[in-house]
């Protein structure tokens, strides 16, 4: 089942996120989350109107969030995601199932386009969001610092409307 997060999601989601954060690519972010932070991310993107959604079935299993692209109003229509799924979820359509719920929301709120910004050290994400129609538009070399190496960032889109 596909919901919007609660505050009290943050300890579950926090326990599958952190473990990728610490020991993957799939963010250069090195710096773990807390229950408190993961919350008030929660509640920041409801104040914002924009999704935040888990997907739950005997727990949670990740989650996808979406916020502007860039600050300023010229970027008001462009957003960009977050998707992060507990590892016994891959594979089972978590993940897609989470993609069409924030384009659903985004697309329904008049956003033009959503934008994933990929670890050039992730072709699982790559692949992902090229299945669902991401298109990649750009190569930021070397922009991302982790493992004791620079890395690119894969930018991709897909237009919603």
């Amino acid at each position: 089942m596909i919901r919007p997060a609660r505050p009290d999601d943050a300890a579950a989601i926090v326990a599958f996120w952190n473990p990728l954060i610490r020991d993957t690519l799939v963010t250069f972010n090195p710096m773990e989350k807390t229950e408190a932070e993961v919350a008030d991310s929660i509640r920041a993107k409801a104040e914002a109107g924009h999704a935040f959604l888990v997907a739950e079935d005997g727990g949670i299993l990740g989650f996808a969030s979406y916020g502007q692209f860039r600050a300023g109003p010229g970027y008001a229509r462009a957003m960009e995601h977050t998707i992060i799924l507990a590892p016994p979820a891959q594979g089972r359509g978590v993940g897609r199932a989470l993609m069409a719920g924030i384009e659903d929301h985004a697309r329904g709120r008049g956003y033009h386009s959503m934008i994933a910004g990929v670890s050039g050290g992730n072709p699982a994400g790559r692949a992902f969001h090229a299945a669902l129609g991401y298109a990649e538009v750009a190569v930021v070399p070397q922009v991302g610092w982790k493992f004791g190496q620079f890395w690119d960032l894969v930018l991709m889109q897909k237009l919603l409307t």
